[in-house]
């Protein structure tokens, strides 16, 4: 969006007033600085914050991860966060004023938390299914995601709280993310993986970019003058500050030339004292060092933390319900993608007075949110038995585990109350702190009270379990060093863990834990528990970080018992309701998916109770696609991502028809995972080729001809919509449409481009732009959508530059990708 005309007295002008104090205020801070100041300043201090000037007027910068919310500098569930649903959730509303709506209440929660900077949004594409992030980025087309991260970008900025877009660039899968050099050619690059970064630095102003762990082309982007300096400031006019990703920092003279501000974590960083001794042997410029100190400084102006300096928002906006809005996105994003009439009317809604079989694992420990970075820990979470079990009449619902997704051991939760105690080498304790679940992840700063890493020896999980089945209980650990585990008052295991051959440091604490013991326990009656951890240096983390598990999985039943359990409560029903769900073994951050098939006996279960129960209904907890081989045997299929705390509210909503399911497909859904166009992920020789050019997602599908399960931009809802007219122009297209249904309702009018002919190679159709429209049964509306100039250019390789493509184009407004309900031909 183009920055607005200055008008006298107007809000632009006060606008530019405070930005021309602003950069007064850093020139004469940087004045101050001598160079060793400067060089620390770019440098960590610790895991998630920079040093304090007091000389100048500098508070500390704090910077703290997202997306979904904002975990803070301390990485437990002693200081809770909202959790909103995840990024391909919130891009299935297909709503950036929603999504702006989202970056507020998270810059409220950074106030409450301290937090300068949010680590966050991740624009990065769905390149294949098979990234093991794809649940952290939006979408697989360009357009869309660029449109969705630059309103949560100005959601976030709108309060006052600085963003960090990223991963910049071509950062769209895990497998040796540290070190994979992703071979781009020029013109791919330009139209596919940055446009989303154009889009919102030219849209948004962001006050911060992160850069990637891997190389492009051959240079780490960490040193990627080309890209950053050139491209991202030069061409685009960024003027925030370039942070790396979290280690991705390796070369002084590389990073500073390359364009890198910031260096993080710290202490340990290649900036500090080796920059200024870098500067002292003549190896960099100190201007180079101004730079980005200069950089760093208007962030702390924009954000408040430096004297003198106006801040950008001196008044936050008006406080967010935390939990409403999180309800509000989870259902505008669920994806109802089938609806099959069973009787007069569609299974979903359900009838008044229908009785419901709930079924699955997931229903009744729901996964809400993705694994790795992303997480944070929400007061409370509200599953689909929770939701369903609030909004249903007494006697209307049942439910049956049928099939667990996994037979992992999982961090000890429901049952447990667990505290961690911290002790030194002598034994003497240090502190102390709560422990809702099993699971500690104490990084950089976020010890309890009083502990430091430097005196810290040993942890000790301890608490009480109070099962809520009979039978034997599987107790484990993950993590590695030596561990002592003790269950009602039994020594169970004395051991060590050693490294595993991972390449990713990260996947030995994220990754598979170890049953160490099986104990018989009585349900009801309650068992003293210990998990004692003692640290060694063998087994240090990548970064100050104290990462261990308490994990636990409840008696395992026979799966053909739980199946057949499951069968029958769902023929005594009028409607079964089965939930499945992939495990954080499936879609994290560190590792890439291998399938996309459901993880244990789910595509069983979902088979056995179709076939006993027409009105069957499947919700997929899932953040990416998944195979659904009886997508074609059930009544309705309603996609939910992870649905952050309040999933399970929105799906009673949704099943009940309190709200309408709002999403549309952000990303194509195959039918199997042979039939997506692109699917590698692995590097040769430590390379990754993006062969397919131009070509993923609903391009590469065109491309190839084949059909998937469900196209992208794909969604029902609960009315029904007629296309009355269409104009293109130029610069517009005009769409009138009625809603023709007995209840109001939404729509996401989508506009794509299909070229009549093609002088160089394009995708046979591009969106080219979307808007959504409310209206009441009968109503019409009538909504403009700009057609903007880059939907008709290409980047020439030749010439390095965007190139005009004129000629006759057709114009369609669809309700998904393959439902074209009007055209029109544009030539231009």
């Amino acid at each position: 969006m183009a920055a607005p005309a200055l008008q006298r007295g107007g809000t632009a002008v006060a606008e530019t007033s405070a930005e021309t104090a602003r950069e007064r205020a850093v020139e004469a801070a940087l004045s101050e600085l001598d160079l060793d100041s400067k060089a620390r300043l770019l440098a960590g201090q610790d895991m998630w914050s920079l040093p304090a000037l007091p000389e100048i007027g500098l508070k500390s910068l704090v910077m703290s991860d997202g997306p979904i919310g904002v975990r803070g500098v301390r990485w437990t569930a002693d200081d809770p966060s909202i959790a909103l649903p995840s990024p391909t959730a919130l891009a299935a509303a297909w709503d950036p004023a929603l999504a702006r709506r989202a970056g507020r209440l998270l810059a409220q929660e950074a106030r409450r938390k301290g937090v300068h900077v949010l680590l966050a949004p991740t624009v990065n594409l769905h390149r294949s299914p098979l990234g093991g992030r794809h649940f952290e980025a939006y979408s697989e087309d360009p357009y869309l995601t660029g449109a969705i991260g630059t309103g949560y970008v100005r959601g976030v900025q709108d309060g006052g709280v600085g963003t960090t877009v990223k991963h910049f660039v071509a950062n769209d899968a895990e497998t040796d993310r540290f070190t994979v050099d992703n071979k781009v050619a020029a013109r791919p690059l330009r139209e596919l993986y940055l446009a989303p970064f154009e889009a919102i630095v030219t849209g948004a102003r962001p006050w911060g970019v992160m850069t990637a762990y891997n190389q492009v082309n051959g240079v780490t982007m960490t040193e990627h003058r080309r890209l950053v300096h050139d491209v991202l400031r030069g061409e685009w006019g960024f003027d925030g500050f370039n942070v790396s990703d979290w280690m991705a920092a390796r070369s002084t003279t590389g990073d500073i030339e390359g364009g890198l501000d910031v260096a993080m974590p710290g202490p340990q960083t290649v900036y500090g004292e080796a920059l200024a001794a870098a500067v002292r042997a003549g190896e960099v410029e100190e201007s180079a060092v101004d730079a980005a100190v200069r950089n760093v400084l208007r962030l702390a102006a924009r954000v408040g933390a430096l004297d003198g300096a106006p801040p950008v928002v001196a008044e936050p906006p008006a406080p967010v319900d935390g939990d409403a809005l999180a309800r509000e996105i989870a259902h505008r994003g669920f994806v109802l993608v089938r609806n099959e009439v069973r009787g007069e009317s569609p299974v979903l809604p359900l009838a008044a007075g229908r009785t419901v079989a709930l079924i699955g694992a997931a229903a009744r420990d729901a996964r809400v949110l993705g694994g790795g970075s992303a997480q944070v820990f929400p007061a409370h979470t509200v599953s689909p038995l929770d939701g369903l079990t609030a909004a249903l009449p007494g006697g209307a619902l049942t439910f049956s585990v049928g099939a667990d997704p996994s037979d992992e051991l999982a961090p000890a939760g429901q049952g447990f109350t667990l505290r961690a105690v911290c002790r030194d080498a002598e034994g003497a304790v240090l502190g102390e702190g709560t422990l809702p679940g099993g699971q500690v992840q104490w990084i950089g700063d976020d010890l309890p009270a009083g502990v430091t890493h430097e005196t810290l020896a040993s942890i000790e999980v301890l608490g009480t379990f109070t099962p809520r089945e009979s039978g034997e209980h599987s107790f484990g650990t993950r993590g590695l060093g030596a561990f002592t585990l003790t269950v009602a008052g039994e020594t169970v295991y004395d051991g060590v863990q050693s490294m595993g051959p991972e390449t990713d440091p990260f996947e030995a604490f994220f990754g598979a834990p170890v049953e160490r013991a099986k104990v018989a326990l009585t349900a009801g009656e309650t068992v003293e528990v210990s998990l004692l951890h003692r640290l060694d240096e063998e087994f240090a983390a990548p970064l100050p970080a104290v990462m261990l598990s308490f994990v636990h999985l409840g008696p395992r039943r026979d799966p053909d018992e739980l199946i057949a359990e499951a069968v029958e409560a769902a023929r005594a029903a009028d409607t079964a309701v089965v939930v499945v769900a992939t495990t954080e073994r499936v879609e994290s951050e560190g590792f890439d998916r291998k399938d996309l098939a459901l993880p244990g006996r789910q595509d069983e279960l979902v088979r056995a109770v179709a076939a006993a129960n027409p009105n069957t209904v499947v919700v997929v907890n899932a953040g990416s696609p998944v195979e659904m081989p009886w997508r074609e045997d059930v009544a309705a299929i309603l996609l939910s991502w992870f649905p952050g705390q309040e999933g399970g509210a929105a799906l009673a909503d949704v099943l009940t028809g309190a709200e309408e399911p709002g999403g549309r497909l952000p990303t194509t859904w195959p039918v199997a995972l042979a039939d997506a166009p692109v699917t590698e992920v692995i590097p040769t020789d430590g390379e990754l080729h993006y062969a397919e050019g131009v070509f993923i997602g609903y391009r590469a599908w065109d491309k190839a001809g084949v059909a998937p399960a469900y196209a992208f931009g794909h969604g029902l809802g609960y009315t029904t919509w007629s296309y009355d007219s269409l104009e293109a122009t130029s610069p517009r297209a005009t769409v009138r449409l009625t809603n023709t249904g007995a209840r109001t309702g939404r729509e996401v009018v989508q506009i794509y481009l299909a070229p009549a002919s093609d002088p160089v190679e394009r995708p046979a159709r591009w969106l080219a732009g979307f808007a959504s429209v409310e209206a009441g049964p009968g109503e019409s509306v009538e909504v403009e959508i700009p057609l903007p100039r880059r939907a008709f250019e290409i980047w020439d390789e030749e010439r390095n530059s965007w190139s005009f493509v004129p000629g006759t184009y057709e114009v369609r407004a669809a309700h998904a990708l393959d439902d074209t309900r009007l055209t029109a031909v544009l030539e231009v």
